[in-house]
This record gives structure tokens, sequence and C-alpha cells, in this order.
């Protein structure tokens, strides 16, 4: 009897291993055929062979600067971003054992817009300078947000709504710059709040993609931590895990992806507040889900800039599009929250 119960639980182990393969398997693929997408498809479609030419350094007219210069970029910020938001939503989310939990929802990305603007606006600066100010912005929020949703006792909920309130003041600092900045900063700061790859360019994404490199790995090397730390405090503790630093090296890490990937493309709305949902959906309980919330992540934008740019008369920034998928969930989401009592 015991042999059997161990047998059936070593075969659910290893048809959730496979379901898990499978998913993150088909998900890059879709990643890829997503990305060939963005190379191939603009104002003029090019052929395959005209593309692979172009990216092998080939000068061809008309194809080589449009490849080049304006898709592969694009295609680059879209996918390095959209995979850093959404293995950062995917970690607080667990984390903090609340969906509401994400960087967009608590007020992260909104300090990382605040400190950007500024410097566009006010410093007139750019590039490494906006960078190192968007990670400095959004680690501080973190901070701010931790130290006032202490009381005697450290509650998730405090620390969802403390966000909330200081994400609406961070937006509000934002419209303020926004007012008092001269006609031709204004472009390049509402990029910030629309979220958008417009205008990528490749000397700007060397950071987000070194982050990126970096900071993934410690965090799916900590991902047996991160899923025993959604047990709860005192299960992770019992079982273990060093709770304290745990989190600051998941919180250091997500907050460096979600800073510097906002720097580079402005706050894509919601991208890591679906991400993770909708990988855990995917791949099922009792797996990890953080390279499929990558994954989710970059085919969300990669998806909503194509649909932006082809799908209506008018071009929209991939941050519209994706807002305008988030906003319902969210909205579902509190509903669904508030009947269970969890708010």
């Amino acid at each position: 009897m015991r042999n059997q119960s161990i047998e059936f639980i070593m075969a659910g182990r290893r048809q959730r291993h496979r379901r898990g393969i499978l998913v993150t398997s088909l998900l890059a693929v879709l990643a890829c055929m997503l990305c060939c997408a963005m190379l191939l498809l603009g104002n003029t479609i090019y052929p395959v062979t005209d593309v692979l030419r172009a990216l092998s350094g080939e000068e061809l007219k008309g194809v080589s600067f449009a490849v080049n210069i304006i898709r592969l970029p694009r295609m680059l910020a879209g996918l390095f971003a959209g995979f850093a938001f959404g293995i950062a939503g995917y970690t607080f989310q667990t984390m903090l054992r609340n969906p509401l939990a994400n960087p967009n929802v608590i007020g992260i990305t909104s300090g990382s817009s605040a400190a950007a603007v500024y410097c566009i606006v006010i410093l007139h600066a750019s590039g490494a300078v906006v960078s190192i100010a968007s990670v400095i912005a959004g680690l501080a929020t973190v901070l701010l947000i931790y130290a006032l949703s202490r009381g005697r006792t450290f509650s998730i909920g405090r620390l969802i709504l403390i966000g909330i309130g200081l994400q609406a003041m961070l937006d509000a600092v934002i419209s303020y710059l926004l007012l008092i900045g001269s006609e031709k900063d204004i472009p390049s700061a509402i990029r910030w709040l629309t979220g958008s790859l417009n205008g990528s360019q490749m000397r700007e994404l060397p950071p987000l993609v070194i982050i990126v490199l970096i900071c993934s790995p410690i965090i799916m090397l900590l991902g047996k931590h991160l899923s025993i730390l959604e047990l709860g405090e005192q299960s992770a503790t019992s079982l273990g895990v060093s709770t304290d630093k745990t989190r600051i090296a998941l919180i250091v890490s997500s907050v460096c992806m979600v800073a510097i990937a906002t720097a580079t493309t402005g706050p894509i709305a919601f991208v890591s507040f679906l991400s993770g949902p909708i990988a855990k959906r995917l791949v099922g309980t009792g797996a990890s889900s953080i390279i499929p919330a990558g994954l989710v992540g970059v085919n969300l934008v990669l998806a909503s800039d194509l649909i932006g740019q082809f799908a209506f008369e008018y071009r929209f920034p991939v941050g519209i599009i994706t807002g305008l998928l988030g906003a319902p969930y969210l909205i579902f989401l509190l509903i669904r929250m508030n009947r269970k009592g969890e708010l």
C-alpha cells in the first residue's frame, strides 16, 4: 500500500513536470513566431531571405535600415522588457501571496517612471542617467512602501493599499512634471506614461539585456524558496528557509528588472499583473511558473505591439493595448476578492 502511494505521488510529479515542459516549449515557440513577425511586418513586408541577409550584415537598400535600425531594436526591447515584467510580476505575486501585489499596482513602476520623467523634463538627461535613476527610485519606492506598511505585524493587505495610494501620489507628481516641462521634452516624457516600443534604439538595450541575464538566473535559483514562501512565514522558517535574505534577493532582483525595463520601454501596463496568473493556469499547480511567466510577458508585449500597429486604422502604443486587456481582469479580480473577504 505504501509503495502504491509513493508510486502515485511520483506519477503525479512526472505528469506535472511533463506539462510544465510542454507549456514552456509552446510559449517559447509562440515567442519565436512573434519575434519573426516583428522583423517581417511593417509598412513594407520583406521576404524572409532579405531579412536574414540584412541581419547577417549585408547592405540591402531599404531593407537594412528598416530591419536593423527600426524593427530589430523594437523586437529586442519587447522581448527583454516583456520577460522582465513577467518574471518580476510573478515573483511579487507569489512571494506576497496576493495577485494584486505586482509592480504595476503597488506603485513600483510609477516610482521608476517618475524618476525617468524628472530626468527627462527637469535634468534633460537620457540613457544611463535615466536607467540609474529608475533603478534607485524603484528600490526607494519598495523601501518606502514596506516601511509604511509595518505595524505591530506585517500585513500584505496594508502593503497593497499603501502601494496603491503611493502610486496615485506618484502619478500626480508625473502629471505636475509634464505641466511644467518644456514642449520639446513632453513627447519623450509621455512615453513613460503609455509604455511604447516606438523609437527603441540598440544603444539603449545593453543595460536591460545585462540586468535580465543577471537577475533572471538569481530568481530561478531561488525558485524553490519562492514556492516555500508562498506557504507563509512560519512554514517557510520551519522548512529552513532564511526568509529575510530570500525576500531581499528576490525583491532587489525583481525591482532592478522592472526599473530597467521601465526606463527602456516605459511602464507597459498590466504585463506584470497578467503574466503570473496566466502562467499558473497554463502550467498547473505544483510546478514552478517562473520561466513560463516570463514567456507569457514576452508574448503579451509582442502580440499587443503587433495588434497596436496593424489591427486598427491608427497605430497605438503597446501600453494602450495591454491596458485594454488588463483593466477588465483587474476589475474582475477585485470583485472576486471582495466577495471572498480578502480585501
